[in-house]
C-alpha cells in the first residue's frame, strides 16, 4: 500500500519525506488555505520535495473552467495530479484531461456506483471519503471493499486512494481490502509507529543493558 501525506504544510512534508514512507501529498482548498501563502507557490514548493503524485484541486464548478484551471494546476511541476469533484462536469473534465496524458483524482466519493464512473471517465485515482460516510452513520468500509472489488473485475487501472482516515485501524482495514493507497494525516502516520508493549520492551532492553556497564561501540 501506498502512503500519502494529506497536508500542504511544508515542514510537515519534509519531517515525513525522511522517514521514507511517504509516495505522494494530497492537498486541497481547505489545507492551503490554512498555510496562509500563495496557492501556486505552496504547490511548487511540495512538488520540488516529492517524486511521487501530488494532488492540487480546482475550485471551479463549470466544466469550462474546471479544464482551465486544471490545465494551468497541471503546468505547474510534472507530478501535478488535478483534483476534480465528483460531479457530472467533475468527470468531463476528468475524461479531457486524461485525454491530454494529465493525471486525475476524482475526489469526493461516496459510493460504489460514482467510483465506477470515474473509473470509466479514466481517473488515475478515485477517493472515497470513509470517515465522513461514519459520521452519517454508513460503513466506510464497506464502500472500500466494493470499489476494489469492482475495479478488480473489469481490470480498471484507476487506484483506490483512501481518503478521510480518521484512526490506524482505517489504514489496516484498507490495508486488508486491498486499497492501493491511503492519505493520511501526519497525526495518524506518526500513531503508525506507537504501541505501549514496544515501549515497555525496549524499556525492559534499556534497563538490563545498562546493568552491564557494557558499550556496544568500542572506547
Amino acid at each position: 500500500m501506498k502512503f500519502f501525506v494529506d497536508t500542504a504544510d511544508i515542514n510537515e512534508i519534509e519531517n515525513l519525506l525522511s522517514t521514507g514512507f511517504i509516495d505522494g501529498v494530497t492537498t486541497n482548498p481547505s489545507l492551503i488555505a490554512k498555510q496562509g501563502e500563495d496557492m501556486k507557490e505552496i504547490i511548487k514548493a511540495i512538488c520540488s520535495l516529492v517524486k511521487g503524485p501530488v494532488s492540487a484541486e480546482v475550485t471551479a464548478t463549470d466544466q469550462e473552467m474546471m479544464l482551465k484551471e486544471g490545465e494551468y494546476l497541471a503546468s505547474i511541476a510534472k507530478n501535478i495530479t488535478v483534483k476534480v469533484p465528483l460531479t457530472p462536469n467533475g468527470l468531463i473534465t476528468c475524461k479531457k484531461l486524461r485525454e491530454k496524458g494529465i493525471m486525475v483524482n476524482v475526489t469526493l466519493c461516496f459510493s460504489a456506483g460514482q467510483a465506477l464512473l470515474a473509473a470509466k471517465a479514466g481517473a488515475n485515482f478515485i477517493s472515497p471519503f470513509i470517515g465522513r460516510l461514519e459520521d452519517i452513520g454508513e460503513k466506510g468500509m464497506d464502500l472500500i471493499e466494493d470499489i476494489v472489488m469492482i475495479y478488480e473485475n473489469y481490470g480498471f487501472e484507476t487506484e483506490v486512494l483512501v481518503a478521510s482516515v480518521r484512526s490506524i485501524q482505517h489504514v489496516i482495514d484498507s490495508a486488508i481490502i486491498g486499497a492501493h493507497v491511503a492519505t493520511l494525516p501526519p497525526k495518524i502516520i506518526h500513531e503508525l509507529y506507537k504501541h505501549q508493549l514496544t515501549d515497555k520492551g525496549l524499556k525492559a532492553f534499556l534497563d538490563d543493558w545498562a546493568k552491564t556497564g557494557q558499550s556496544i561501540l568500542p572506547n
